[in-house]
């Protein structure tokens, strides 16, 4: 008897429909075709120890099972039920209905539970394209699968309550999620608040421009001067997801299999910070089986590297081209992956290995060469990609203790969105351009030309700091973000000011203090 069951198969953020066949002859022996990985062959023996354990038995036959497309690779343990449904029906121990009508994704436990299964929502939203009348997933995963409008979907426990659900035997509801009110619930639920940060109101100021204007930031000064605290209060402060980025961002943290369980949509944008010894797949992705690495997982969000100069020096560089282009491609001998990746990228970093150059109240015990060793683990070309350099010194205990509180994120958010907003309607005309981080050279001349003042400001700025001509399109960049700070049209020499002064480690300004 030949029975088809269909599922799914997960390629980076790609989804293909996987028809499984099996058919039962005389025979003893096993036969698995269509590519499916170890996970997908060990798959025979938790499915023969489930059936068991629930009143069945693995058919004492010849066992053909093809998974088609059969040049497909095929990974992971979530085909384990449609694979038990489809050899159950085959030998006529359960005669379930209608199975061309859904689409099922499940690990199997020894006893028959159902185990959560990754990549559900690029599943579901597959399965909803492919017409399917219903998608199958663990209970675990319902809620992430729910989200999908117009398709009808079931967590269920065990695989006899499937086969139960399928012959007719016992009923089922679908899961229902009110999308919207899950997605607006948790948006401005912050742990962290800039109300926190006393003192350093210029490194605010500066994060507060990189916030309205996507651009990248590094700061540095020595150990304790708020650093780290300061990052990590950053999404407080950025605009609010919108419901595509949230889809877009909950399925590659689906894919991940980073998503907490019984939840369904992140509503917040996500902060990564990923230990400096992580190696150069975990950054950007990849690996035997296809996965997003840090950087997909901050898409949206933030990707902070704190104490930048102790990653190793080759994992920094893959960074410079996802900074760039938004996107990493990641090609091997048997895969081709593209991950989206619009991240802002947020680094910390100390003057010198001990921490404390140029620190009025400590030491530095760095000679000129260990230094000199230590800043140039910062390639010139990745420091370029940065749009905001900006130094931060120890607060002093007398100003610690009488600063008043810091002034809320959500009233520095405001001004955020606001800038954001004139952003959005600037660049309505051109896809996949958000913020002024985001702008082309052309539309740098068109948006962000400075009067004539402007110009000599900048000419002498770029022979003074030895400024790349990238460095150039930055400052323009963060120009244009200061003045929608400021609700000025034009981009004036005040903002250039600002901009440049923002551009104060690059490294002809480093060479001038003798770094």
């Amino acid at each position: 008897m030949l029975v088809k069951t269909y599922s799914a198969a997960v390629n980076g953020l790609d989804v293909t429909p996987v028809t499984i066949e099996v058919s039962l002859n005389k025979g003893i022996v096993y036969h698995l075709t269509g590519l499916g990985d170890e996970a997908v062959r060990e798959g025979r023996d938790r499915i023969a120890a489930a059936m068991l354990h629930n009143g069945f038995h693995f058919p004492k036959a010849d066992i053909t099972v093809n998974m088609a497309p059969a040049d497909l690779k095929k990974e992971g343990s979530s085909f384990d039920l449609p694979l038990a449904v489809a050899i159950l029906a085959a030998d006529g121990q359960t005669d379930p209905q209608q199975l061309d009508q859904y689409m099922m994704v499940g690990e199997l436990s020894l006893d028959g539970h159902l185990q959560p299964a990754k990549g559900v929502l690029p599943i579901a939203i597959k399965a909803r394209a492919e017409h399917c009348k219903a998608l199958i997933v663990p209970r675990a995963n319902v809620r992430e699968a729910a989200i999908v409008n117009h398709l009808d979907v079931y967590g269920i426990d065990t695989m006899v309550d499937v086969l139960d659900f399928l012959s007719g035997r016992k009923a089922f509801e679908p899961t229902v999620i009110d999308t919207r009110r899950e997605f607006y619930e948790q948006q401005y639920k912050f742990d962290l608040d800039f109300a926190d940060v006393r003192g350093q109101e210029n490194v605010k100021r500066a994060l507060e421009v990189a916030a309205a204007g996507g651009h990248n930031i590094i700061m540095i000064g020595p150990p304790g001067s708020g650093k780290s605290m300061m990052a990590k209060r950053l999404p407080s402060i950025l605009p609010p997801l919108t419901l595509g980025e949230s889809l877009e961002t909950t399925q590659i943290h689906s894919v991940a299999g980073l998503l907490p369980r019984q939840s369904a949509l992140i509503s917040q944008r996500p902060f990564r910070s990923p230990h400096h010894t992580i190696s150069e797949i975990a950054l950007v992705g990849g690996g035997a089986s296809p996965m997003p690495g840090e950087i997909s997982q901050a898409h949206n969000g933030v990707l902070f590297c704190d104490e930048l100069p102790e990653f190793n020096k080759h994992t920094l560089e893959v960074l410079r081209q996802p900074l760039e282009d938004r996107v990493i491609t990641i090609s091997r001998a048997k895969y081709t992956v593209t991950f989206p990746c619009s991240f802002m990228f947020v680094a910390s970093m100390n003057p010198c290995p001990c921490g404390y150059y140029g620190d009025p109240t400590h030491h530095c015990v760095c000679s000129p060469g260990q230094i000199q060793k230590y800043l140039n683990k910062i390639s010139g070309p990745l420091m370029d990609r940065i749009d905001l350099h900006c130094e931060i010194a120890a607060l002093p205990f007398k100003d610690l203790s009488k600063a008043a509180p810091g002034e809320p994120s959500a009233k520095i958010r405001e001004r955020v969105i606001a800038a954001r907003a004139l952003q959005t309607e600037r660049f309505k005309d051109y896809k996949d351009v958000h913020c002024n981080a985001q702008m082309t050279e052309r539309m740098i001349h068109r948006f962000a030309e400075p009067d004539d003042a402007g110009l000599e400001l900048l000419r002498v700025a770029m022979e003074r700091l030895s400024l790349s001509a990238r460095a150039y399109s930055r400052i323009l960049k963060v120009a244009r973000t200061i003045a929608d700070l400021a609700g000025s049209e034009r981009v004036l020499s005040e903002h250039l000011a600002e901009a440049i002064g923002y551009r104060n480690l690059d490294r002809g300004d480093w060479a001038e203090r003798g770094l």
